[in-house]
Order: structure tokens, then C-alpha cells, then sequence
């Protein structure tokens, strides 16, 4: 193994998060590396048409995501049963090569509610310290919404995100989300345009219900837009290829767009690809991390770097792997509850009613990724859960989406093959859309992460083990969600509709549901329960950071690159105090 020259920080993971952290170090002049174990996909097949609208290629095989023969993970539903390799990534589609997962994301930029980063606080004082199951290892995250504000502004600003204000400086807005965080200032650009399913929601949903639709906000481009670093988004046209698909249009705000081509320009950067981190290198008995050990893949050869600082900004559950790989942290027990690394993880619970519709072309082909009417009355805690049996929520939202492998929806009893399957396709085509619930997922003692001790990766290093089943808490949650988007969808009308069906157990890694995995490295004030700071710092190795939604301590309804964004950015400020005067960095409990 050859050690390299040291550096001031090394970055793991090239993705969306490690791309705003090394814009606001090489911003202020900051020697930093960021190591990838993908490659580019600039100027690929993927970019460019007639091959970016390959969807058999990019969505049903998931090209831009992670290559289960080459790394995988293990999955059991309880601890009381054994766990077995994952063949197929489709449960989740992590990212791989320059800008991760943030390349091929649908684009839904949310800022969470006001209370997510207070949420125990907030239930018990809404409901009682006694109302949160004993189970439910909900925390505080020791950071408040006003102090990532200013962050969650620089993301949508960097990453042209079109929206329309429902809380501006706390004046509620007419037409946006009245739930929504306020805000200093609007969307940098507006909402996309309405589709037909967009037209019938909010009829449906604000006119017969009483409800308060608004257009989600997405970082799909309204228009041409200029960022604040001088890069140009072009406008969405609604071709449908987001989620699982580079934009050729470069009309989608990702990394690969707008981060990793203007990083490389800037001096003291450098991006090295297809570098695999092995573990991070502590010497015995220190509260300091010396740096990264890495294999360089197209080499077939070790490196170790070493560094002033290592940030872990991976996919969710390569933090965690890591952390575990490299003996930096105590690892969750759930039979104690003690431990931290591998605690809280968090995946999301979604549902969907469709709606069928002989008498209204629906013009499935036009849309957008993040392009879609939605309500927020029923999620999280924007409604009284007194009495319910459970906690959170989610958004409902319309779908309705064109591409002919995957997206064919079919009345309920239609056959699964033969001529009248044909038929049914024919006729639904153009006359089918969903209603679509996003739950959120609170942590509960069993669901969490380790290594697991039978399977191991082409390296030999033990493969990680996910303990994963829906809680009683979010089936509850799901049931109540899905009846409110089964009552916008009756009174959306149709030939059919249904079936009104939550979340079931067991958990089925066959099926795509979201990408949105959260927990394993929680953030919060006590290090009893958590892996790193309120400022992002490891508890034990204090030139140690980790960032990305592997430190969130639960899931909200909404996805989590809005937070997650707006954590990267603060933390490149920190990481700038902190290299010109290492210590702990301090924080003031909200």
C-alpha cells in the first residue's frame, strides 16, 4: 500500500453532498480531494438522445445505480430470522459515479416542517411524554430550522428550484403550501406547468374536499435559468425521463450539472474516479482520524491518504458500512438499545391508488419528474394525531407518468396476459393516472443496520445486514394516508378506482418503492444516542464528519434532499472554522 502526499480534506463519495461541501471549501482556497468509486457520465450514453431514452436500459435494469454483482447488501425482516444477499438493488436504487444518486433523482426539493428537527420535542409536548411507544427511538437533532434556512435558500438558488412560496417571512401565500417552514425569500423560478392529473387533483383535492393543493417544488427548470455560480440550466420539456435517467436537456438541477464541472476548474480540487474507500484509518487509541484507505480499481492497486480531516458523505448505507468496517463508533445493539452506529435506520412507506378515467385524455407522455399537484394536510404532524394510534404522515401528491414498459396501469382484474391484456393496455393507456402517498418512517428498536456475519464482499470485508420490517406505527400511518388519497380519488370520479390499499408486511425487497434511506449515523446533542454532532462531528474522532441523510434520526414524508443539501452547505462553512482552528465545534441546543 503507498501512502500519498497528505491533503487537507478528503472526501468520500462524489455524490450530490460531498459536492456542496467541497464548493464551500474550494470556495475559501481549501485543498480538498474527493474520492468516487464510479466514473463520469458526461457526454455518455446516457446524455444523450436516442440513447438517454433507453428505458429498459436506465430504468428497468437501473444502469445509474449500484451493480449488485459487484456490491450488494443482506436483508432479513426480524432478527429471528436469517438474513439472505440482495440479487437485484431494486428495493433502492444507490447512486454510483460522479454525482450519485443526485444524477438520476426525480427532482423534489423540499424543505421539511419547522418542528422535524425538534419532532420529539414536539410530540411530547403536543401529546404527552407518555404517547410515544417505547419502541419509537424518535430524537431531536440539536440543529433548528432557522439556522439551516439560509442553506436551504443557497440550494434552491444553486439548483434552480421552481416552486411557489406557501410562507413567506410568515405570511401565508394563497396557491403554496401554507405548512411549508417560512421562508425569506421565493422559489428562484416558478412552478412547472400543470398536467392534466395536476388539474383533476387540485379540482379534486381543493375544490370538492376543502383540502390545500399547491405545486410541488422541484429542481426540474421552468425555464432557462443562471445560477449564482455562473451555470446555465436549460428548460424542462416534460419528457417524462427524470427519475432513473440523466437529463439531456440539462434541464434537471444535479451534481454532474451543476457541481462536479465547475468544482474541477477551481484550484486545489482534484476528483479522483473509481476509487473504492476500504475503511478509514484511526491509529489505536486516538480521538483522531489519520485519513482513507482506498483501492484504486482501474489500477488494482492500495492507497492510503492521509488527510487533516475525512468526511463521510456516501450513500446512506455506505456511511454506515464504514463506520462499522473501521471500528470508529460502537455498533447498535437492539437488544440493550446501546450503540449507536446502525441505529434509527429509517426507510419510507408509499402507497398509491389509481384511477381510471374512459372519458379524459390524460396525455400521460408529458410530464415532469418532480412536476406534480400535492397536499401536505396529512403529513407528519400538520394534522391532530390525538386518538389516531400513530404518528406521522405524508404528502399526496398526482402521478401520472408515460413510459410504456413500466408505467401501464390496468383495472383490477384485468388478465396478466393474452389478447385482452393487450387490449387493456391499448384502452388505459392514455386514461390512467395515481394518486400517490409518500409516508414518513419513524425509527423504531428493530429496524436497524450491522455487518453481517456469514456473507462477505469481493474484498472479503462482511457485507452489510439490514434489519428491516414495516412497524405496527407506519401500517397505521399508512392505512389512514392511503384512505385520504382513496377519498381525492373518488372524488376525481372514473370508471374505476382502487384498489384503496396501504402498506403490507413483509416488506417486499422485490419493488421499487424509494431511494429515500435514512439513519445509521444519527445526529444529535447526546452521545448515547447518536453518531455525530449537531455540527456533524463523530463523537469519537473529532476530525471525523459525516453528512447526507444517514444522519437524519427519522423520515419525513418528504424526501430528504432538501435537508440534506442544506446540512452539506453549513457543513463546508464549519469544516472552514474548524481547519483554522481544530477543536470541538460548538452548538446551541434549540
Amino acid at each position: 500500500m503507498k501512502t500519498l502526499p497528505a491533503r487537507s480534506v478528503v472526501i468520500v463519495g462524489g455524490g450530490l453532498t460531498g459536492g456542496l461541501v467541497a464548493r464551500q471549501l474550494t470556495a475559501r482556497g481549501i485543498d480538498t480531494v474527493v474520492l468516487e468509486r464510479g466514473g463520469d457520465c458526461d457526454n455518455g450514453l446516457e446524455t444523450r438522445l436516442p440513447t438517454q431514452r433507453d428505458e429498459l436500459r436506465w430504468a428497468v435494469r437501473a444502469g445509474l445505480a449500484q451493480d449488485a454483482a459487484a456490491e450488494t447488501y443482506t436483508w432479513r425482516h426480524s432478527r429471528r430470522v436469517p438474513s439472505m444477499p440482495l440479487r437485484r438493488l431494486e428495493a433502492f436504487l444507490p447512486g454510483i459515479g460522479v454525482g450519485g444518486a443526485g444524477n438520476h433523482w426525480n427532482g423534489q426539493a423540499w424543505r421539511w416542517a419547522e418542528y422535524d428537527t425538534a419532532l420529539r420535542s414536539r410530540l411530547e409536548e403536543r401529546y404527552g411524554r407518555g404517547a410515544i411507544p417505547p419502541a419509537m427511538q424518535v430524537q431531536d437533532w440539536g440543529v433548528s430550522y432557522a439556522e439551516l434556512e439560509p442553506y436551504y435558500d443557497l440550494f434552491e438558488r444553486l439548483f434552480g428550484v421552481s416552486g411557489q412560496a406557501g410562507n413567506l417571512r410568515g405570511r401565508i401565500v394563497p396557491g403554496g403550501n401554507p405548512f411549508e417552514a417560512p421562508r425569506h425569500s421565493d422559489y428562484p423560478q416558478p412552478p412547472l406547468e400543470a398536467t392534466e392529473a395536476d388539474l383533476l387533483f387540485r379540482g379534486a383535492a381543493g375544490g370538492k374536499l376543502g383540502l390545500r393543493p399547491f405545486s410541488v417544488p422541484t429542481a426540474n427548470s421552468s425555464g432557462v435559468y443562471l445560477n449564482p455560480d455562473g451555470i446555465q440550466l436549460g428548460a424542462c420539456q416534460y419528457c417524462g425521463h427524470c427519475d432513473r435517467f440523466v437529463c439531456e436537456a440539462r434541464a434537471k438541477g444535479a451534481p454532474n450539472v451543476l457541481l462536479y464541472p465547475a468544482l474541477q476548474a477551481r484550484p486545489g480540487f482534484e476528483l479522483r474516479r473509481h476509487c473504492h474507500v476500504l475503511s478509514i484509518e484511526p491509529p489505536a487509541g486516538a480521538d483522531r482520524v489519520r485519513g482513507v484507505r482506498y483501492l484504486d480499481l482501474l489500477a488494482g492497486r492500495e492507497y492510503f491518504q492521509p488527510a487533516d480531516v475525512v468526511v463521510l458523505s456516501a450513500f446512506t448505507l455506505t456511511n454506515a458500512r464504514l463506520l462499522l468496517l473501521s471500528g470508529i463508533g460502537r455498533p447498535y445493539d437492539p437488544e440493550t438499545r446501546t450503540g449507536v452506529v446502525g441505529r434509527n435506520f429509517c426507510y419510507q412507506i408509499n402507497s398509491s391508488v389509481k384511477i381510471f378515467l374512459k372519458d379524459r385524455w390524460l396525455n400521460p407522455f408529458f410530464s415532469a419528474g418532480g412536476g406534480q399537484a400535492a397536499i401536505d394536510d396529512f403529513n407528519d404532524d400538520n394534522f391532530d394525531h390525538a386518538g389516531l394510534g400513530f404518528f406521522g404522515g405524508g404528502f399526496i401528491a398526482s402521478g401520472i407518468k408515460g413510459r410504456p414498459i413500466v408505467h401501464r396501469h390496468l383495472p383490477a382484474g384485468t388478465p396478466r396476459w393474452g389478447s385482452a391484456w393487450k387490449r387493456a393496455n391499448a384502452d388505459w393507456y392514455a386514461h390512467a393516472m395515481t394518486i400517490g402517498v409518500s409516508g414518513s418512517c419513524y425509527p423504531d428498536r428493530e429496524n436497524f443496520l450491522d455487518l453481517d456475519p456469514d456473507y462477505a464482499d469481493l474484498h472479503g470485508r462482511p457485507l452489510l445486514r439490514i434489519t428491516f420490517d414495516i412497524p405496527e406505527n407506519e401500517l397505521r400511518m399508512s392505512a389512514y394516508c392511503t384512505a385520504r388519497a382513496g377519498e381525492i380519488a373518488g372524488a376525481i370520479g372514473g370508471a374505476a378506482v382502487g384498489p384503496v390499499q396501504g402498506a403490507r408486511t413483509p416488506f417486499d425487497t422485490r419493488a421499487y418503492q424509494t431511494s429515500h434511506l435514512v439513519g445509521g449515523t444519527a445526529m444529535g446533542p447526546d452521545p448515547a444516542t447518536s453518531v455525530v454532532s449537531p455540527r456533524l462531528q463523530h463523537w469519537d474522532a473529532e476530525n471525523l464528519f459525516v453528512v447526507g441523510p444517514s444522519v437524519f434520526p427519522h423520515n419525513s414524508g418528504h424526501n430528504p434532499t432538501g435537508p440534506a443539501a442544506a446540512l452539506a452547505l453549513r457543513l463546508g462553512d464549519d469544516l472552514a472554522r474548524y481547519l483554522a482552528r481544530p477543536d470541538r465545534l460548538a452548538w446551541t441546543t434549540p
